[in-house]
């Protein structure tokens, strides 16, 4: 994923971002999938051995948290202050999310430099003064197009509405300041056919393009008629357009303007998640800004598509918010992990159900992943005392095994670390999975234990030995999808010791043949994925 592009410069951190949250509400499922989603794609390049920087955070500025707030009777800080703590925090931290850095837009190691960025903006003569009026989502903090409007029905029945909230708009007039948006669509139009990897998937990307081929308009990059928000550094009457300071995030939480060697080894980020509904201003207003002052392009924009339930895309608006502890309760951290990335493909729309998520568990990881591991583990115990065997007697039936380990390997390398396909390289493990329980269907050690001659029992340590080496490769393979079951089985397989962490495990020679020592010592280990018992209530 190395830049391609003149404008782009190679990072020699890799670097992810997902978007900075908006803080009016506590997180939901659609927020969990994109971070999930980040956090498995730099947990990957962690195990290839790179340098990895992952960002996360919130965003704290603009009407819709000040309105917010001033719902609950408390102050706009107050409230982002009591929703980081006490709700997104605690949510990465209970799904096991390694981010390098979660950034604050309130915090002023940020409000600074973004006042630094903007200014110089003005200073080079990108910004001008001017006045607007239009329709203003305050949701998404945006003026809004006709073609962004929907006729009301019901309550707002005469009223125009925004076709993401479904909430009529405002009409906004005030004097603002405004960026030279329009004078960067060659620029970027031909940075996005000069680098056609840009804008991902290949939908989003035509989206994007299409809209810039439409011709851009200055973009209005301050407010006037609230004051919760970063203010012009040159007028203090006007507050920074919350996207605008949304957006710098990814470069100030690198060191802009404050640590330059780790902006220089860190910035700029080589894949931007985003949901395609904020994918226009990642993918156009970002790189515009970008290209202002000066600064390198992203690698990568990449847009995942919404979580859907009930044919809904899911958010608070809506009332389908679920919590992801409504499912983390039931299934699992690690479960929940693996099933959303999964169950739908990385840049499509999905729908989720309880009844999908419990087939999908039952079936490939109670059934096939976690059985394998549990009976690998029972019969090395029940036949050798938990020691490890050698395998003597390797032949056609073994050379299956190892070479779909080298299939799988090769193809969720590039599925999950160059392509984001996360359902696809998971798809190419549990591929594997399947192939070593079928192996051991048709060798049948537990009928072969009974024949106690060398010959036999030299057949039978291969089969368990096979098997077992399986495992460990399929641990390295599945320890960024799901850490902790994956270090249960790196523990039940006696891995440790001859070894090393798993985390230190490599990928580009996880398919390496015989690394799990004969004499490691094997465990049964504890049930990797317990049999559920169904909930009183689904959701």
């Amino acid at each position: 994923m190395a830049a391609t592009g003149t404008e782009q410069q190679g990072a020699e951190a890799f670097y992810v971002t997902t978007p900075i949250y908006y803080v009016n509400d506590a997180p939901h499922l659609g927020h969990a999938y994109t971070t999930v989603a980040g956090d498995v794609l730099t947990r990957w390049h962690r195990q290839r051995g790179e340098k990895v920087w992952y960002l996360t955070g919130t965003d704290e500025h603009g009407q819709k948290i000040m309105r917010t707030a001033q719902a609950h009777g408390v102050s706009p800080q107050e409230w982002c202050d009591k929703l980081v703590e006490e709700s997104w925090r605690p949510l990465w931290e209970h799904l096991e999310i390694a981010n390098d850095d979660f950034i604050r837009t309130t915090e002023q190691r940020h409000t600074d430099r973004v006042r630094e960025f903007v200014q110089d903006l003005y200073d080079k003569g990108e910004i001008y003064q001017g006045g607007y009026e239009g329709p203003y989502c305050v949701g998404c903090e945006e003026y809004k197009s006709a073609d962004q409007l929907l006729d009301g029905e019901g309550e707002f029945a005469g009223q125009q509405i925004c076709a993401v909230h479904k909430k009529p708009v405002e009409l906004l007039k005030e004097e603002n300041y405004f960026f030279k948006l329009s004078e960067y669509g060659p620029r970027l139009l031909e940075f996005y056919e000069a680098n056609p990897g840009f804008i991902q998937p290949e939908s989003a990307r035509n989206e994007v393009v299409n809209f810039v081929k439409q011709g851009l308009q200055d973009l209005s990059i301050s407010r006037s008629t609230f004051d919760w928000g970063v203010r012009v550094p040159w007028d203090d009457k006007h507050v920074i357009y919350v996207w605008i300071d949304a957006l710098l995030n990814y470069a100030t939480a690198a060191g802009y303007g404050s640590d330059q060697a780790r902006f220089e080894s860190t910035f700029p980020a080589n894949v931007h998640l985003v949901g395609k509904d904020i994918l226009r201003f990642h993918a156009v207003i970002w790189p515009a800004m970008l290209l202002a002052n000066g600064l390198p392009l992203p690698g990568r924009v990449f847009a995942n598509g919404w979580l859907m339930v009930g044919g809904e895309k899911m958010s608070k608006s809506n009332l389908t918010g679920i919590k992801p502890q409504d499912l983390t309760d039931h299934f699992g951290v690690d479960a929940y992990r693996w099933y959303f990335l999964r169950a739908i493909a990385f840049g499509q729309d999905g729908s989720f159900s309880w009844e999908d998520f419990t087939a999908r568990y039952t079936s490939e990881l109670a059934n096939d992943f976690g059985n394998l591991a549990s009976r690998v583990g029972a019969m090395t115990v029940k036949y050798f005392g938990g020691t490890l065997p050698e395998a003597t007697d390797t032949g056609a039936a073994e050379q299956v095994v190892i070479d779909g380990l080298a299939q799988a390997a090769a193809d969720a390398d590039v599925r999950i670390g160059e392509e984001l396909d996360f359902a696809g390289g998971i798809e190419a493990v549990f591929a594997l999975v399947r192939k070593v329980n079928l192996y051991l269907t048709e060798q049948e050690p537990w009928k072969v234990a009974k024949d106690e001659s060398p010959a036999a029992q030299a057949r039978l340590a291969t089969i368990l030995y096979t098997a077992a080496e399986a495992l460990r490769a399929t641990a390295v393979l599945l320890n960024p999808v799901m850490p902790a079951t994956a270090e249960k089985l790196w523990a039940s397989l006696g891995a440790q010791a001859p070894l090393g962490a798993l985390a230190d495990q490599r990928l580009a020679t996880v398919a390496d043949w015989g690394q799990l020592p004969a004499g490691a010592q094997v465990t049964k280990g504890e049930i990797l994925f317990p049999r559920l018992e169904e909930p009183a209530r689904q959701g």
